[in-house]
């Protein structure tokens, strides 16, 4: 009768290597699998933020040429954006400071959905992802300069203006960064929120400015606003 031989019977030592090896190349894979979308999400608000500060820092530039003021503070006469309040044409706020801005790219956050801007500065309310802080000001640092356009308060808009306090239903959509956002502020910083910290800044803002309450306006399409 033959016999098997140990050897026959047992991984070899090399055998057992390659096995576990090949074990912990599957788990590698699999934990890479499950948080690739975290992952891509975290460097999409990475990039969105530095977009942000740098919308900031054309913000300011802008300001030191013209007074201290922001876009929104002048009138077309003076090469502002104050008629864009009116009309509903948040994407001109923007549009005013190309100079400043050097590129339109940064106008698109990358989470959005909307078409991605080229560097050709043909801006409208449907490739633009940011809002304006209408009331912003450079001697009040707490107050939303610029943001995710995916801030809400519940209510309808009037020509993409709406008034932020300090309490629900304010607070950030699903639209982009899963019900979160990034600020910037009118001292030239930016930030991550969550709602309740947008709430935060928010009531910081409005202790701040004389009216105690935050003006935004969002990119958004209504009917029979002008186009470029």
């Amino acid at each position: 009768m033959k016999t098997v031989s140990s050897r026959q019977r047992a991984f070899t030592l090399v055998e057992l290597i390659v096995v576990v090896a090949v074990l912990g190349l599957l788990a590698t894979l699999v934990v890479r699998a499950q948080n690739e979308p975290e992952t891509q999400a975290r460097a999409w608000r990475i990039r969105c933020i530095n977009n942000i500060k740098q919308i900031g820092l054309g913000f300011r530039i802008w300001s030191n040429d013209h007074g201290d003021k922001f876009p929104m503070q002048y009138g077309a006469d003076k090469q502002g954006s104050k008629e864009a309040i009116e009309s509903g044409e948040t994407w001109r706020h923007f549009q005013v400071m190309s100079n400043e801005l050097v590129t339109a790219k940064l106008l698109t956050c990358p989470a959005d959905d909307r078409v991605r801007l080229t560097n050709s500065w043909n801006l409208s309310v449907t490739n633009v992802s940011y809002f304006v802080g209408l009331d912003a000001d450079e001697s009040l640092p707490q107050m939303l300069l610029s943001g995710d356009r995916n801030v809400t308060n519940g209510f309808a808009l009037q020509k993409g203006v709406i008034e932020l306090e300090d309490m629900p239903p304010v607070g950030w959509t699903q639209t982009i960064h899963n019900e979160q956002g990034n600020v910037g502020l009118a001292d030239g910083s930016a930030q991550q929120f969550t709602t309740a910290l947008l709430r935060r800044q928010i009531a910081a803002a409005n202790k701040q400015n004389k009216i105690g309450i935050t003006r935004v306006q969002l990119p958004v399409e209504m009917a029979g606003a002008r186009k470029k």
